[in-house]
């Protein structure tokens, strides 16, 4: 009995050591990396008086360079005006070859930058709606100073973002940038430029293996090994948050780290040539959408409809869909979308019929009569979709918004039924901001109620979220903006 014990203690003893192998191998921090959060003013040099703490900040998309802050920490703020211009904000590290990545939000018309080793810019700047992008716009690698030119003159080069993923102001945008310092000899002579590896703004790539030759404009000073971050603080309005730099200690292993490693060419389907495309389609945490239509539009403002619950299930801005998981090989019967897309959660019935304004939203079609009815084309080859829910029908119509801001959605019902409601809106925060006008899920959109044909919206708490709701008569009409 004692040596059947023994053998016992002898085999959790080889198992435990097999553990802390397989943990030693498996969960050891890299090696000479260094991850550092600067959401804070005394990550930087002398801040001027321009940049201050706030705990949250929204936008005035009716007013030029307006920021309004509330007290708090985690977000630095710059707000420049005739007393304090504003000044750039230089970090008291140097670094060399970092991933950057942070949360920023633009003011009504503003500009700013952010400077890789001081001296690299990639353009922040409101280009809410705009169908082109240059050097100069948001997301650009701005232009390298020239100074051969006469004073006043341009730069040259530079490079425009492929596509426009910008958000609207007082909406926070995410970039993530893996750079590469430039390399020196021992003789202190440049042997490899600087390179912007990859660049991501809300979720796209717009930039990938940018070769530097030297500093762009306003980058001043002799290009080095290493460099501060420098963000631009004499332009405008701006917001920064959740700033994480991960340095490496030494250059980068690998010359293609932080470059995407996939060799299949995208399949890509323009709005122009497809403006309605069938497909399945994929949401993070959800099953598979299987009678998914998604619509596109010259204004490069697109979204998916399930035909399946009346639901918008997202709209995007930018290039229309990514086809290559359908076409690749035998592929899957899916797409996704090819630019900056924006979410509005699970698949769920858009109408619902509610014996109170606090009754739990309808989740099955059980004693609803839900039927899809699929949809037409109207003149112009844009979809109208059609259903019947209790025992009505539901004409349900989207369009893109002229001038490239969001979309326009309007829902009309053939015969009017008692306790009806649209959902407008759903996320962990909603705040109207306006007569007519809501802030959506932490800045994520703005939903601008055009039409409720004198019903009033209803902000309420479901299981620790919000959602917006609204009793429908005839129509209901409203705009997302983002």
């Amino acid at each position: 009995m004692q040596s059947k014990k023994l053998r016992i203690k002898k085999r959790l003893c080889s198992t435990d050591l097999l553990v802390l192998v397989f943990c030693l191998v498996h969960f050891q921090p890299v090696i000479g990396q260094t991850t550092t959060d600067l959401s804070d003013l005394s990550a930087f040099k002398n801040p001027g008086r321009s940049w201050q703490l706030a705990g949250a900040v929204t936008a005035d998309l009716n007013k030029q360079n307006i920021l309004n802050i509330s007290p708090g920490t985690g977000i630095l703020v710059n707000l420049p005006d005739r007393k304090n211009h504003g000044i750039d904000l230089y970090t008291v590290a140097e670094y060399g070859d970092i991933d950057l990545e942070l949360d920023y939000m633009m003011a009504s018309g503003s500009n700013s930058g952010i400077y890789l080793h001081g001296r690299y810019e990639l353009q922040l700047e409101d280009t809410w709606g705009s169908k082109t992008t240059t050097s100069g716009r948001n997301g650009g690698i701005y232009e390298r100073w020239d100074d051969t030119r006469p004073e006043g003159s341009q730069g040259y080069g530079g490079f425009a973002p492929r596509q426009n993923a910008s958000r609207a102001p007082g909406l926070w945008q995410h970039l993530k940038i893996s750079f590469k310092a430039p390399r020196f000899d021992e003789s202190g002579r440049k042997t490899q430029s600087a390179r912007m590896l990859r660049v991501e703004l809300n979720g796209v790539l717009i930039h990938e293996n940018v070769e530097l030759s030297g500093p762009t404009r306003g980058g001043f000073g002799q290009e080095k090994a290493t460099g501060p971050l420098r963000i631009q603080g004499d332009h405008g309005a701006v917001a920064f948050r959740n700033i994480k730099i991960t340095n490496f200690d030494r250059p980068r292993q690998n010359e293609d780290e932080g470059r995407r490693s996939n060799n299949v060419y995208p399949m890509l389907v323009a709005a122009s040539a497809s403006p309605v495309f069938r497909s399945f389609m994929d949401l993070p945490g959800t099953p598979r959408v299987v009678h998914a239509v998604s619509v596109g539009s010259e204004e490069k403002i697109h979204y998916t409809y399930d035909t399946d619950t009346g639901m918008i299930l997202q709209v995007w801005r930018g290039d229309f869909l990514d086809a290559t998981p359908m076409w690749n090989s035998r592929g899957d019967g899916s797409s996704r979308p090819a630019g900056a897309v924006l979410r509005f959660g699970n698949p769920a019935f858009a109408l619902s019929r509610l014996s109170s304004d606090q009754s739990a939203w309808k989740t099955d079609t059980a004693a609803t009569g839900f039927r899809s009815k699929g949809y037409v084309l109207d003149n112009e080859g844009k979809p109208v979709f059609r259903y019947r829910i209790h025992g009505t029908i539901i004409t349900d119509f989207t369009n893109a918004i002229i001038d490239g801001q969001g979309i326009r959605r309007e829902i009309t019902i053939q015969k009017p039924v008692p306790n009806l409601y649209v959902r407008l809106a759903e996320g962990v925060t909603i705040v109207q901001i306006g007569k007519e006008m809501y802030l959506v899920d932490n800045n994520s959109y703005y939903l601008r109620m055009d039409d409720a044909a004198g019903a009033k919206p209803i902000i309420r708490d479901v299981n620790g979220r919000k959602e917006l709701i609204v009793p429908i008569g005839k129509k209901v009409k409203y705009s997302i903006l983002f």
